[in-house]
């Protein structure tokens, strides 16, 4: 399996820059199911993990 490239993610960014739009909002319900979201998120530091989910609204 490829690395997750969610660092760097055009729909992430897409939702960063406007979290209302359509491809936003994909790509927050994406992240509840998706195994390079997951994988990413088990790769990163507790802090950065703790900032992502205050970000995204994450439980």
């Amino acid at each position: 399996m490829a690395e997750a490239n969610c660092e760097n993610c055009k729909l992430r960014s897409k939702y960063d820059s406007n979290p209302k739009s359509l491809l936003g909002r994909f790509w927050r319900w994406h992240i509840n199911w998706c195994p390079g979201w997951k994988s990413y998120m088990a790769s990163i530091s507790e802090e950065k993990k703790s900032e992502l989910k205050e970000k995204y609204n994450l439980t």
